[in-house]
């Protein structure tokens, strides 16, 4: 039995800098999937060109951006999704949050019932969201009971069919040491190899 999956790892992170605890995350966890056999695909948000929708016409006749196309082939075409992205204003940054806007137009949907055809889009892929934050996580968790990130794990990814979808938090991100961030970078080595 082949044990080897497609991995796509979906940098979230707007800033075309690239050098956050977002990007080294995720090669921590590309790493290990690379280590373990898995093909690994990573697809950063920010190098993509394509147009925030602002009206309900805009997304539900209009066709995906031809800059999409592929990336958009690529994730259905995926075993395992790693979404990785900061926490702003207590939710996905909105560039993250456009691009799946623009990857999930009715237009994508077979002819047939709608509900159905969304529940099975991506039926069989899991997910792992790696989200990082700069007030406490367990802050995050127990006080605002992770309203932002529920939200799209419920109603876009597992609407989509995902699952099982798993979080991952690392927050204080700005005062964790370099031990500390050793730790986290370890942990997501571990979660690559491991597929989750």
């Amino acid at each position: 039995m082949d044990t080897k999956k497609k991995i796509v790892i979906l940098q979230g992170h707007p800033d075309s800098a690239k050098n956050h605890l977002c990007h080294a995350l995720a090669s921590a966890y590309e790493a290990g999937a690379g280590d373990a056999g898995h093909e690994v695909t990573t697809v950063a948000v920010t190098d993509l060109d394509f147009p925030m929708l602002r009206s309900p016409d805009d997304w539900n006749s209009g066709a995906t951006p031809a800059g999409l196309l592929d990336v958009q082939a690529t994730l259905l075409a995926a075993d395992h999704l790693v979404i990785v992205f900061p926490l702003w204003l207590g939710s996905l940054p909105a560039l993250l949050k456009g691009f799946f806007e623009q990857i999930f137009r009715p237009t994508l949907l077979p002819e047939g019932d709608e509900l159905t055809a969304w529940r099975s889009l991506l039926k069989g892929r899991s997910v792992r969201l790696v989200v990082t934050m700069g007030m406490p996580a367990f802050a995050y968790r127990l006080f605002y009971l992770s309203h932002g990130v529920k939200f799209f794990a419920r109603n876009v990814l597992a609407f989509s069919g995902c699952g099982p979808i798993r979080t991952s938090y690392f927050g204080m991100v700005d005062r964790a040491t370099d031990t500390k961030k050793q730790r986290w970078f370890a942990k997501m080595r571990r979660l690559g190899a491991s597929v989750q």
